[in-house]
């Protein structure tokens, strides 16, 4: 599962209201949204936290899967024995019941199987949509109030896509990127290492 933002649409921070077009030239700024995404550290404590807990996914999968295989060896080596000339008659009726049961848990084992990893998989979607946009808006909320000390009229996220994916800011004039310098406070106030991982053990 790859880790990346969810699309973003253009970000527009409109800080000044509608008459500061009439009172004198817009201050315009840029920022990449996918950039600070990616550089603060929420994101980087997310990525960690999920790939441990595709890691676990993963281990128990294969635990089911190895299960499962059992299983259908069990099975064939019934079958194996249902056809051979030298077991008497009498024992194959036993040997025909045993492997349909073996039969009938194999399905059950495979569906649970194919479920287990739906429901697993939906449910780190779910969840890292949920994380990807809480992290979004607390960026959305940092360049907002770098935006309002520095009067900008409008932000405009210069990667945002529309639904048809294609870049909706082609072109601005003497507009100011601000990306740099978000870049560099971006991660103000952030726990050390340590704390973090304690806090992430806690849930």
């Amino acid at each position: 599962m790859k880790f990346s933002p969810i699309p973003l649409v253009a970000l527009v921070l409109s800080l000044c209201g509608p008459l500061s077009a009439q009172e004198g030239r817009l201050k315009v700024a840029t920022v990449d949204m996918q950039a600070l995404f990616q550089e603060v550290h929420q994101t980087k404590s997310t990525k960690a936290k999920f790939e441990e807990e595709q890691t676990r996914v993963v281990r128990d999968r294969d635990e089911r899967l190895a299960r499962l295989n059992e299983v259908k060896k069990e099975m064939e080596d019934l079958q194996k024995q249902l056809g051979d000339p030298s077991v008497a008659d009498a024992k194959k009726q036993a040997l025909f019941n045993e492997r349909q049961t073996k039969q009938q848990q194999f399905e059950g084992l495979q569906k649970e199987l194919e479920e287990f990893i739906q429901r697993k998989s939906r449910a780190l979607n779910e969840q890292m949509q949920l994380r990807m946009k809480a992290i979004l808006e607390e960026i959305r909320v940092k360049v907002q109030k770098h935006a309002e000390g520095e009067g900008y009229d409008y932000v405009l996220d210069k990667t945002g896509a529309s639904t048809s994916q294609v870049p909706v800011l082609l072109y601005t004039k003497d507009a100011t990127d601000i990306t740099e310098v978000l870049m560099k406070t971006i991660n103000e106030g952030a726990p050390a290492p340590a704390a973090e991982e304690k806090k992430a053990e806690e849930k």
